[in-house]
């Protein structure tokens, strides 16, 4: 027995100090990985400002870069750079005698629509004071070359066998009902507005005709202000822009030189040239450059001697219940917007909205802060990629609305579900199932059985009640007529262009236009840079990523791939729980 406890005691002491060691070591290697990025930047005393698309995440934060996501993808680290970072550090390159001109390579880009728009927006300004832009591209795609056709000159490798990706914008609608009829799932659509297509994916095998038209119209307005702004860039004219993408005339990149799209076809040896005289050098060793990424940490200063502070507060992702530190979740974001309505220091606050919508509940806990804060300051909308549905809900009360052309909105329709997986049970595993309720409808929600009559309709009541409870809220807030909104509404998704004709937003413009309106709306200030910007929520720390990380799943095996809609498609339905009222878009849209 003695030796035993010797060698119980033994054990037990190695595997403290084994476990103790490992923590330090883990700690160790924690605290290497938090500190990549610690190192300040050096600003060359004269630099090439460098934007690589493909070495960056053009997002709506400036985050720290996550280890285990290079880790997880097998591939470089990418840099989330915020939007309002970005235009920040173009507009001082602008403005920069160190910053000779901006060498762009387009390629390879991970963002959105409304993000491309802002960032095209901020080079249009920066080569209003003199300097230029060139482009290099290889594998063109319609998100990448939209934003080069900005450049003074476009250079495009001379060899074959890139891939031809400008072609014209196009969304994919996914439908599922063949599969779920398949498996004996049956899905209870509860809804308002003939345009809320949500939930249709599930209920239809092929669109609806008010989906299919909605989609074609938004399609059209998003593509409508690319091909205008390509065609102006070029000088071409739409129709002859569209005209060279309906007759596929762009296979060889001769055939792009011909139609006018680049200026020069030139290899990489031949680029590095034509930085050279642009640098004013004979060698291209001695070009320096200086990373969009890092230009913008050094061009981000506190402003202490601010004259007041204005507030962004970024509300990304499907809003959701609860607390979740990944989406907008009505908890927490309603005790961010507390938090800063209790800042006497802030004078003015950007609600900056990048949200298909979501919980009902949770947007109403959301807006009745925002109409807490609003009391106290103005508070400016900003639209991103979406605004759409609850995007909409807690932001349409907002004292001026700017959104992105390419934006989408609206979206003023509701929403419920509740499955059916009794047949699944019954019929395909067969299984059976013997509830027993206290009440009549004690099990409505059990997902086993379909809905009666009576409860079809009582959830009907809810969704009608949520809905006009939806429509009063735009009413009051953009000042419009029950009528005029009912004729915007009923689910209707609209382009933040389409939005500023009909009076959902105010005007087109960017995340900087919104915060330069908020500053002047502050007495004694006559510039944006004259206030002190903070951002709410604040950004996670590398460590917090990577704890967050140690948890989270695999990358998806549909990514990039055909298949990719689908798995979207099923994870936006395990993210909608059974009988709660939603208020979201119905699908996103990704741009290659």
């Amino acid at each position: 027995m003695k030796n035993f406890m010797k060698m119980t005691l033994a054990t037990l002491t190695g595997l403290l100090i084994f476990g103790f060691v490992s923590m330090l070591i883990m700690i160790g290697v924690f605290g290497a990985i938090a500190s990549f990025g610690e190192k300040q930047p050096v600003m060359p005393a004269k630099a090439v400002l460098t934007i690589d698309m493909s070495t960056m995440m053009l997002s709506e934060q400036t985050k720290e870069s996550d280890p285990f996501a290079s880790l997880q993808s097998g591939g470089e680290m990418l840099e989330p750079l915020g939007i309002y970072s970005a235009i920040n550090a173009v507009n001082a390159a602008a403005a920069d005698p160190a910053v000779k001109f901006i060498y762009m390579k387009p390629d390879g880009m991970l963002t959105g629509v409304a993000h491309l728009e802002e960032l095209r927006k901020a080079l249009e300004n920066f080569r209003m004071s003199g300097k230029a832009i060139v482009s290099y591209t290889e594998n063109p795609t319609n998100g990448s070359y939209y934003l080069a056709s900005v450049s003074d000159k476009i250079y495009m490798t001379p060899y074959d066998g890139g891939i031809n990706m400008f072609t014209g914008l196009s969304s994919q609608m996914i439908f599922l009902k063949d599969i779920l009829d398949r498996l004996g799932v049956n899905i209870q659509l509860i809804r308002h507005g003939k345009y809320k297509s949500a939930g249709e994916m599930f209920v239809r095998s092929s669109s609806s005709k008010e989906n299919l038209e909605q989609n074609e119209a938004m399609i059209d307005s998003m593509w409508e202000s690319w091909a205008r702004q390509i065609a102006e860039s070029r000088g071409l004219t739409t129709d002859a822009l569209n005209g060279i993408l309906n007759d596929l005339e762009l296979v060889l990149p001769s055939d792009w030189m011909e139609k006018g799209l680049v200026d020069e076809l030139l290899t990489r040896e031949q680029l590095q040239q034509k930085l050279c005289d642009l640098y004013v050098t004979e060698n291209y060793k001695d070009v320096k450059s200086i990373s969009i990424q890092d230009y913008a940490k050094l061009k981000t200063p506190l402003n202490l001697k601010a004259k007041a502070k204005v507030a962004v507060i970024y509300a990304e992702g499907n809003i959701v219940d609860g607390k979740d530190n990944m989406q907008v979740a009505g908890d927490r974001f309603a005790r961010i917007i507390s938090d800063v309505r209790r800042d006497t220091t802030v004078k003015a606050v950007v609600l900056r909205v990048n949200s298909p919508g979501g919980s009902v509940l949770a947007a109403e806990k959301i807006k009745a802060e925002v109409d807490l804060l609003q009391e106290r300051v103005p508070v400016i909308a900003s639209y991103g990629d979406y605004a759409a549905s609850g995007g909409y809900w807690i932001s349409a009360g907002c004292n001026k609305i700017y959104t992105d052309a390419t934006s989408l909105t609206g979206s003023i329709g509701v929403f419920s579900i509740i499955p059916d997986f009794g047949g699944t049970l019954n019929r395909k595993l067969h299984i059976n199932v013997t509830p027993v309720n206290s009440n009549e409808h004690a099990d409505m929600y059990n997902c086993l059985r379909p809905l009666t009559k009576a409860e079809t309709e009582y959830m009907q009541k809810t969704v009608e009640n949520v809905y006009a409870r939806f429509t009063d809220i735009v009413a009051e807030g953009r000042d419009m007529t029950p009528e005029t909104v009912e004729s915007l509404a009923q689910g209707r998704v609209w382009t933040g262009a389409e939005a500023v004709a009909n009076g959902l937003a105010d005007e087109i413009g960017n995340i900087q236009d919104a915060l330069t309106y908020a500053a002047l709306s502050i007495d004694g200030v006559t510039s944006l840079s004259e206030v002190q910007v903070l951002e709410y929520p604040k950004p996670q720390s590398t460590l917090d990523m990577l704890l967050e990380s140690l948890g989270a799943a695999t990358p998806s095996a549909f990514a990039g791939a055909a298949f990719e809609g689908v798995e979207q498609a099923f994870m936006n339905a395990s993210a909608t729980e059974t009988g709660k009222t939603y208020a979201r878009l119905p699908y996103e849209i990704v741009i290659r």
